[in-house]
């Protein structure tokens, strides 16, 4: 269209009585029309680019907190559809992007009200409804069980604020699931195990014992290297291997909370 619309200009100049100078200021001056358009579609792309990205920034913790509630909720499919092994990975797969979430909101500086409460409803899903799932048989007492499983996670996302910067009131769900998840694997699903293990860890998210904020990606690299080491045990090990892994890890975490993940980054 520019080459054309400089064609018709010289043709008219070429027809009208103007000087030479004149001719080539009017030859060199773009067609309005044209180039206000395309100045107006340069900068509405800019400001498109520019509305992504911040889309993105604001939104990254967001998508993988949405990608620890569909982990959660495709665990509660499997377990009802009696897939245990898959059900366990899933949880564990949802521990890995848990952890994370926040580390990348407060990287972005992205952290808000609404990724905080999607932050619980996929904790909720996850590693309330989903792993207590994982204890689920035709008994009575293991539904029971079961309900109060998901009670304990419920009170400690709700009412178990310590108010204290970086520490937490009672043991975080995410560690109890991954150990009733590692430990599922582990013992082929024997409910005994399972059963002591729920107790203990019930125990554990209620009372009010405090723990540290758990800032994996944020602290020592050692920290970090532990975390790359679990995403590469998900993906790239048989289960026995990483199923220790996650259960050392968890453990660690229960039994010596200050001295190894305290948040001193």
């Amino acid at each position: 269209m520019l080459f054309y619309s400089i064609i018709f200009r010289s043709f008219q100049l070429l027809c009208c009585g103007q000087t030479d100078a004149e001719r080539i200021m009017i030859l060199l001056t773009p067609s309005s029309g044209f180039f206000q358009r395309t100045n107006k579609l340069f900068l509405s792309e800019q400001a498109t680019g520019v509305q992504l990205k911040e889309f993105v920034r604001k939104n990254a913790a967001n998508a993988l907190s949405m990608a620890n509630m569909l982990m959660g909720m495709a665990s509660i499919l499997c377990s009802l559809n009696g897939h245990q092994h898959a059900a366990c990975w899933l949880v564990l797969i949802g521990y890995l992007l848990d952890l994370a979430d926040g580390a990348v909101a407060r990287r972005l500086d992205a952290c808000s009200p609404l990724g905080a409460k999607l932050d619980d409803f996929a904790d909720f899903t996850t590693f309330g409804i989903a792993t207590s799932l994982l204890l689920r048989t035709h008994a009575l007492m293991d539904n029971i069980l079961c309900m109060c499983y998901v009670l304990s996670v419920f009170v400690r996302l709700c009412f178990f604020s310590s108010g204290i910067p970086f520490m937490y009131r009672g043991l975080p769900c995410i560690y109890s699931s991954a150990i009733l998840a590692c430990l599922s694997l582990l013992t082929g699903g024997n409910m005994v195990i399972l059963r002591v293990t729920a107790v203990a860890m019930i125990l554990f998210m209620v009372n009010q014992g405090f723990y540290p904020h758990d800032r994996v990606l944020e602290s020592q690299a050692w920290k970090k290297v532990v975390y790359a080491g679990g995403v590469v045990m998900v993906f790239c090990s048989s289960f026995s291997p990483a199923c220790v892994y996650y259960l050392l890890w968890s453990v660690s975490y229960i039994l010596f909370p200050t001295s190894l993940w305290s948040c001193k980054v």
